[in-house]
C-alpha cells in the first residue's frame, strides 16, 4: 500500500501511531514492509493456505466473536446431507462434472433447498462470468432455512468450516507458503486479538490479489475471517480493496464490464431471459428476502433512463433493445477472436493491452488482424504503434507494410482537462472541476461518445429498419456548452441520479424508484448524489469542520453511507457493541435507527421485528439481519450458491507452479477457464513431466514512480529519470545459482515469450523453503513497453491466458520461468529459443494441463 497507494497509506501510519499493529504479507520486501510491525514473505499464489490457517486458528481456539457469529452469519445454518467436502473428495466438492470442468451446485444448498435454490449446472454461468452477477445481486436462498443455534449439528456451517480447514495447520502453512510458523502465529494472534465488542481489525488488499485463478476465493477467505471476528459492518473493520486508479470502483458501478449493467444489474442472457419479467425474476428471486426484491423498480427505471418516452409498461420499457449475452464476451476471448478473424473493429479507451494485458504477443497479433482500430489516449501508446514498433516486427510475425489494421489515434483529454466524478475505493464520489482546456484536438470521453452517438443518429434518422430503433429511441438530449460543444457532465450526473419523469424532480433515494415507468434512474445505487438538484459529490467540507465520519465530503453510494451493512455495528438488540465502537444504533425513544452514519437498515424497523410467514423482499428481513442484500440477511461463511468453484475456499496451486499441491491430489483450480488456442499455452506443473524446465516463480507489481503499463508515467521526465529501465530483482542466492551479475543483464523465458531486464541483486526477495525444497522467486515491474521516454520489455508478455471461473480475470501475478544471464536473442533467434523451451517442456500449441489431476500419473497433455 505504501508503494502503490502512498496517499492513502498515511492513514495506516496514523493508525500505527495510535497503537495499531500493521502486518504485511508479500512475496517481496517493499516500502510497506519497511514500516510494518511484521513482514511475512509468502510464495506467490498460496494466500488461501495462509488465510485458511488463520480460520483454523480461530475455530480451534474458539476465538470467534460468538455473539456476532451466531446472530449475523450463517454459521448455524444446516447444509444438505448430499454435500461432500474437498476433504472427502481429494480436492473436489460434490457435484463436479469432469466433462465441463464445472460444478452442479444442488448438493451445496441449505437443507431442504436442494431442488429450489441451486443454480444447477454452472458451465454456462462460467462463460458469462455469472459468478460476478451473483456476487452483485445475491445468490438465491428460498424461505426459512433450518439452523442449530448450539452450532453442534455436524452439518451446520460452523462444523463444516472446522472440518474443511482442519488440515490448514501452522505446519501446513509453512509447508505450502514458506512462512515460518512463529511468524504465522504472530499474525494469527494479533488478528484474533482485534475482535469482540471493543476491538476491530481491517484487511486491506491490492487489486492484484484478484488476479489469480482462485482470486475470488482469496477475497472470500478474507471475508470469512472478518465475519468470524465480527469485523464486518463496524468502524475500523471490513475488507478494503485498493484499486488500480481513482475510478476503478466507478467503472464497475457504471460498468465497463460485458456482463453487468449500471448498479450491478446483470446483463440478460439470450436463452435464459427472453422477457423482461424473466430477467427481473432472475435478479429478485420471487419469495426471497432482501432489498433485491425491489429489482423491478431498479430495472424499469434504468430502461426508462435509456429510452425515455419510447419506454413504456406496454413494451416492457424497450427491454427488447437490450443486448443479450450469448457466452464469453470477455477481453481475452475477444483477442483470440481477433486472431481468428471474427472481430473487424475495436474501440480502445483507457487501456493499453499491447503491454498492459496478459499474453502481450496474443494482444498484438489480435490487433494486427482487424480492419480498423480506434485508440483514444493521452500519448501515442504501444497499442497504437504495435504494427510499427512492436516486438513481432523484429521477429517477422508482423510486417508493417502488410499489416491490415487501419489505426485511428484520437487524442484524449486528461483528468485535469475535463469535469465529472470519480468513485474511489470507499465508494466515494468526488467531483472534479476542469482546470484547463484540453490542448489541440484532445477531447473528453463524454464529448467523444456524445458526438459519436449524435452523428450516428443523424445518419440513421430516415431509417425504418427495426434494428435501428434502439439507437434512434435513445434519450440523447444532453445540453452542451462552449465552442467545442462539450456536453454538460452535471446533466449526465442528474440522469445517473434519477428523476421523476413527470416533474423532472431529482430523486433523493433509491427507495423512490418505481416499476411503473414514473422514474428514470441511470444507476440506482447512485440515487441521492444529485438530491435536491445539488451536486452532492462536489461537497468539500473539511473533516476538521465536522465529525470523524465526514459525511459532507463528497458523496458515497448508496445513500451517502460510509460503511456498508453498518446495522452490524450494533448488537442484536440494537445497542452499540461498546461505547468505543459506537457507530449506528437503535433509538428506542424515537423508534428509529440513528448514529454517525446513514443506517444501512430500514429506519423504523425495530430490532425485535420478525417477518410474518411468507414475507419476501425487505419485509422478509428480520430486525437483527444486517446483511440486507443477502437472501437470508446473513453474512456468508459458506456460500451455497453464486461462487462457481466451491462454497468454501480451497488451496489450489497456481496454474503454473514448481511444486505439487501438498493439501490435495487435485493440483490447480479444476474449474478455471482455459483457452485451447494455438497462440496460448501453459507451462507444465506437477504432476506433469518437465516442470523443471521452468524452475523459478516470477511475480509482478507496481512501483511508486510509475503507473499501470506506463503509458502516462514513462512520458513524464522526472518519473522516467527515477525509474529509467526495466529490471528484475533476484536474491543473492539465485544470482549465484543462475550466474547473474548485479546491474548486468538477464533474460526471463516462459513458454510464450522471452524478456530481458537489468539485474538488481537484493535481499528484498527471500528464498523460501517449501515442502522440503528451496523455491526462488523473482520480481519484475509491469510498467515498461516500447514507447515513451524510457522503454523496456513488457513483463506481461511472459503470462499466458488462464482465468478465474467466477469473474474471468486473468492469473497475472504468478507464473513460472527460467532465468539466464545476458541479453535475450532477437529476431528469428528469439522465436527459436521459445520453441526450444516448448519442445523441452512438452508444450504443444493450444495444449493445457489436464483440469483433473487426482491421478498421480498424468500422461502428457490433453490439448483441451
Amino acid at each position: 500500500m505504501a508503494e502503490a497507494h502512498p496517499v492513502g497509506f498515511q492513514w495506516v501510519m496514523e493508525a500505527k501511531r495510535r497503537g495499531a499493529k500493521v502486518f504485511h504479507v508479500d512475496p517481496r520486501f517493499t516500502r510497506t514492509s519497511a514500516v510494518a510491525d511484521a513482514y511475512l514473505p509468502i510464495r506467490a499464489g498460496t494466500d488461501i493456505a495462509l488465510l485458511g490457517g488463520v480460520v483454523r486458528y480461530i475455530l480451534d481456539n474458539e476465538l470467534d466473536f460468538r455473539e456476532y457469529v451466531l446472530a449475523y452469519t450463517n454459521a448455524a445454518t444446516i447444509v444438505s446431507e448430499r454435500f461432500s467436502d474437498t476433504e472427502d473428495g481429494d480436492g473436489f466438492f460434490s457435484g463436479f462434472d469432469p466433462e465441463t470442468g464445472t460444478y452442479v451446485q444442488d448438493s451445496w444448498q441449505y437443507e431442504g433447498n436442494e431442488d429450489s435454490s441451486g443454480s444447477g449446472h454452472t458451465a454456462k454461468e462460467r462463460d458469462s462470468a455469472s459468478g460476478l452477477e451473483h456476487e452483485s445481486h445475491g445468490a438465491r436462498v428460498d424461505g426459512d432455512t433450518p439452523r442449530d443455534e448450539t452450532l453442534q449439528h455436524p452439518r451446520c456451517v460452523y462444523q463444516i468450516l472446522k472440518r474443511h480447514f482442519s488440515r490448514y495447520t501452522p505446519e501446513m502453512v509453512e509447508r505450502v507458503c514458506g512462512i515460518p510458523q512463529d511468524k504465522f502465529l504472530e499474525l494469527a494472534q494479533a488478528w484474533t486479538a482485534n475482535s469482540g465488542r471493543d476491538r476491530t481489525g481491517m484487511l486491506i488488499y491490492s487489486v492484484g490479489w484478484t488476479q489469480h485463478s482462485v482470486g475470488v476465493q482469496y477475497i472470500r477467505t478474507g471475508a470469512i475471517i472478518q465475519l468470524l471476528l465480527g469485523n464486518m459492518g463496524r468502524p475500523g473493520g471490513g475488507v478494503m480493496a485498493l484499486r488500480g486508479h481513482a475510478s476503478i470502483q466507478g467503472s464497475t458501478d457504471i460498468p465497463t464490464l460485458f456482463n453487468l449493467l449500471p448498479g450491478y444489474l446483470p446483463m440478460p442472457h439470450h436463452a435464459d431471459h427472453p422477457t423482461f419479467d424473466e430477467w427481473v425474476d432472475s435478479i429478485r428471486h420471487p419469495g426471497q428476502k432482501g432489498f433485491w426484491g425491489n429489482a423491478e423498480s431498479f430495472a424499469a427505471s434504468l430502461l426508462k433512463a435509456y429510452w425515455g418516452d419510447a419506454a413504456t409498461p406496454e413494451n416492457d420499457y424497450c427491454y427488447g433493445y437490450l443486448p443479450r449475452l450469448t457466452g464469453d464476451h470477455g477481453t481475452y476471448q475477444q483477442v483470440l477472436n481477433m486472431i481468428d478473424g471474427k472481430i473487424k473493429g475495436y474501440f480502445l479507451l483507457g487501456q493499453n493491452p499491447a503491454v498492459g494485458s496478459a499474453h502481450g504477443r496474443a494482444q498484438r497479433l489480435g490487433m494486427a488482424n482487424l480492419d480498423w482500430l480506434v485508440v483514444r489516449d493521452l500519448f501515442m501508446i504501444e497499442s497504437a504503434t504495435f504494427w510499427q514498433n512492436g516486438p513481432e516486427v523484429a521477429t517477422g510475425e508482423i510486417v508493417p507494410e502488410e499489416c491490415r489494421t487501419e489505426v485511428f489515434f484520437l487524442p484524449a483529454a486528461s483528468h485535469v482537462e475535463k469535469e465529472g466524478t470519480f468513485t474511489q475505493t470507499q465508494r466515494l464520489l468526488q467531483w472534479r472541476e476542469k482546470a484547463v482546456e484540453p490542448p489541440g484536438d484532445a477531447r473528453s470521453e463524454l464529448w467523444f461518445f456524445y458526438h459519436l452517438g449524435r452523428r450516428l443518429r443523424e445518419k440513421l434518422a430516415a431509417s425504418s429498419l427495426p434494428r435501428d430503433r434502439a439507437l434512434l429511441d435513445l434519450t440523447w438530449d444532453y445540453p452542451t456548452h462552449g465552442p467545442r460543444e462539450e456536453p454538460s457532465a452535471e446533466s449526465v450526473l442528474r440522469e445517473i441520479n434519477g428523476y421523476d419523469v413527470t416533474t423532472g424532480r431529482p430523486l433523493s433515494s433509491f427507495a423512490e424508484a418505481r416499476a411503473d415507468g414514473s422514474t428514470a434512474i441511470g444507476c440506482w445505487i447512485y440515487t441521492g448524489v444529485y438530491a435536491d438538484g445539488v451536486n452532492q459529490a462536489a461537497r468539500r467540507k473539511s473533516r476538521h469542520e465536522q465529525d470523524w465520519v465526514a459525511a459532507e465530503w463528497g458523496w458515497a453510494w448508496p445513500a451517502n453511507r460510509r460503511i456498508l451493512y453498518n446495522r452490524a455495528s450494533a448488537d442484536p438488540d440494537g445497542n452499540p457493541w461498546s461505547e468505543r465502537k459506537r457507530y449506528v444504533w437503535w433509538d428506542a425513544e424515537k423508534a428509529e435507527w440513528t448514529g454517525y452514519d446513514v443506517p444501512d437498515f430500514e429506519k423504523t424497523k425495530p430490532p425485535s421485528y420478525r417477518p410474518p410467514a411468507g414475507a419476501s423482499g425487505p419485509e422478509g428481513i428480520a430486525g437483527d439481519d444486517p446483511f440486507v442484500m443477502q437472501g437470508d440477511g446473513k453474512g456468508w461463511l459458506y456460500a451455497p450458491s453464486g461462487v462457481l468453484d466451491g462454497p468454501l475456499p480451497t488451496h489450489y496451486e497456481p496454474v503454473e507452479s514448481p511444486v505439487r499441491n501438498p493439501l490435495y491430489r487435485q493440483q490447480a483450480n479444476p474449474t478455471r477457464k482455459s483457452y485451447a488456442h494455438p497462440v496460448n499455452s501453459v507451462n507444465p506443473s506437477p504432476p506433469e513431466e518437465h516442470s523443471q524446465v521452468f524452475p523459478y516463480v516470477f511475480t509482478v507489481s507496481r512501483l511508486t514512480e510509475h503507473h499501470t503499463a506506463g503509458g502516462m508515467s514513462r512520458t513524464v521526465r522526472p518519473l522516467a529519470e527515477l525509474q529509467p529501465e526495466m529490471f528484475v530483482e533476484v536474491s543473492p542466492e539465485l544470482a549465484a545459482e543462475a550466474g547473474l551479475a548485479h546491474l548486468g543483464w538477464a533474460h526471463l523465458i516462459s513458454g510464450r515469450a522471452v524478456i530481458e531486464a537489468k539485474v538488481l541483486v537484493t535481499d528484498r526477495l527471500t528464498p523460501l523453503r517449501v515442502d522440503g525444497r528451496v523455491i526462488h522467486q523473482v520480481w519484475v515491474p509491469y510498467h515498461f513497453g516500447f514507447e515513451g521516454l524510457v522503454t523496456g520489455d513488457s513483463a506481461n508478455d511472459l503470462f499466458g491466458i488462464t482465468l478465474d471461473p467466477n469473474v474471468l480475470i486473468q492469473e497475472s501475478k504468478i507464473g513460472t520461468c527460467d532465468v539466464r544471464s545476458g541479453r535475450r536473442p532477437t529476431g528469428k533467434a528469439l522465436l527459436d529459443l521459445v520453441a526450444d523451451y516448448q519442445r523441452r517442456a512438452g508444450i504443444t500449441p493450444g495444449g493445457h494441463a489436464p483440469a483433473v489431476t487426482t491421478d498421480q500419473d498424468v500422461e502428457g497433455r490433453d490439448g483441451s
